[in-house]
Parts: C-alpha cells; sequence; structure tokens
C-alpha cells in the first residue's frame, strides 16, 4: 500500500512524519489552503525527510512552466494536478511524473476516461490518478469521503492508472476504505491533524492500519 502523508507546514512536522516512513509527502503550493508552504518552508521540509520518501507538489491552477521550474528546483518526485488543469496543460508536464486529480461527482468516472483519453494524446502517462471527494468551492483536503462503492465499482483497474484514494481518510476509517475499495494507494492530509499539525500519533496509527489492511 502506497501511502502519502499530505500538507506539512512546517519542519518541525517533519521527523514525526519520516518516523512513521510513508511513501511520500505532500507540499502544498495552493495559496488560498491553510496547508500552503513557501518555496523556502518546503525546502527546510524536504531537507528533513529522508532520500526514500517521495516528495509531491501539489498545484492548484500553478501555471505549467512555474511547477515545472519549481520541481526542479527543489527535486520534486511527482507534480499533483489539481484545480481545472486540462490536457494540454499536463502535456507541457508529459517529462515529469504526474499525479492526476479527479473529484469524483455525481457523474461518476466517465469523465475521468475521457480525462485520461485526452491525456493520452499529449503524451501524458499519470503514475496514478487521486480520487477525492467533489466539494464545491475546495480542491481537497476537506474531509469529506468518497462514495466508496462507486469508486470501488467504476474504476477501470486495467485502463487506468494506479488508483490513490483521497478524501475524509482518518486512522480510524483507512482500513474499512481499503477494504472497501482496493485503492493501490491512500492520502490524507487533515485526518492526521490535530490543531492544524500533523500528530505524530496520528500519522503513526493511520499508517500502520493502512500497511496492516
Amino acid at each position: 500500500m502506497w501511502i502519502k502523508i499530505c500538507g506539512l507546514r512546517s519542519p518541525e512536522e517533519a521527523p514525526d512524519v519520516a518516523a512513521a516512513a510513508p511513501d511520500a509527502i505532500g507540499l502544498n503550493f495552493y495559496r488560498k489552503t491553510p496547508r500552503f508552504v513557501t518555496e523556502e518552508t518546503a525546502a527546510a521540509i524536504s531537507d528533513q525527510i529522508p532520500s526514500n520518501i517521495a516528495r509531491v507538489g501539489v498545484f492548484v491552477d500553478t501555471p505549467p512552466e512555474e511547477i515545472d521550474a519549481l520541481a526542479d528546483r527543489l527535486r520534486l518526485d511527482h507534480v499533483q494536478l489539481h484545480g481545472d488543469y486540462t490536457a494540454a496543460d499536463a502535456g507541457k508536464l508529459s517529462h515529469r511524473s504526474v499525479i492526476w486529480v479527479h473529484r469524483l461527482g455525481a457523474e461518476g468516472l466517465d469523465p475521468l476516461r475521457l480525462e485520461l483519453e485526452q491525456l493520452a494524446e499529449q503524451g501524458v502517462n499519470p503514475f496514478a490518478c487521486l480520487i477525492d471527494a467533489r466539494v464545491p468551492g475546495q480542491f481537497g483536503g476537506s474531509g469529506v469521503t468518497v462514495d466508496w462503492p462507486a469508486l470501488a465499482s467504476g474504476y477501470d483497474r486495467e485502463a487506468f492508472p494506479p488508483l490513490i484514494l483521497a478524501g475524509g481518510l482518518v486512522p480510524e476509517n483507512v482500513s474499512e476504505a481499503i477494504a472497501a475499495v482496493h485503492p493501490w494507494g491512500v492520502d490524507t492530509a487533515s485526518g492526521v491533524e490535530e490543531k492544524g499539525l500533523k500528530s505524530r500519533d496520528l500519522v503513526d496509527t493511520f499508517v500502520r492500519n493502512a500497511r496492516s489492511a
């Protein structure tokens, strides 16, 4: 199970998160979220993380050229594209490892299939698809769970990239979520926080429960 702990805000959080040995951490560059970090803070956090834990840059409508430059400077392993990116935008990052985000709504996964076809036309083969809940006005981190049965039955595992499940995952429900959806990976941000910062106990429990599931 690939596990990402997203939205670290300070270098002080990093050693406790790293000690839990997730597969990846997320650094959020969206200015309208409380988990926003500057490039300088992101670099300081990254310095505290072992090299075997991947760095994921989380972006919402940042121009692809800026993403590319920042990914070079911070040596990001993956770029995660939220917001209203088009396949043409992603095509400018086709040389990067892209995590494509889809916010699952009532229309199901047909829009994702179309998006992936368009990405393929632009030469983009996503590292994974991260599925989050659609919440008006938010691009993730809402704490709202996805419709697990709809995702489990509708996700085309043969045709689609590996599935990363996000949305409302906490230590108490991550095992149930994995059993229901059978994702390749899981992602959490608010689910392992206390007073806005990552809790070592919650991160440890989340990672342990996800691994054992």
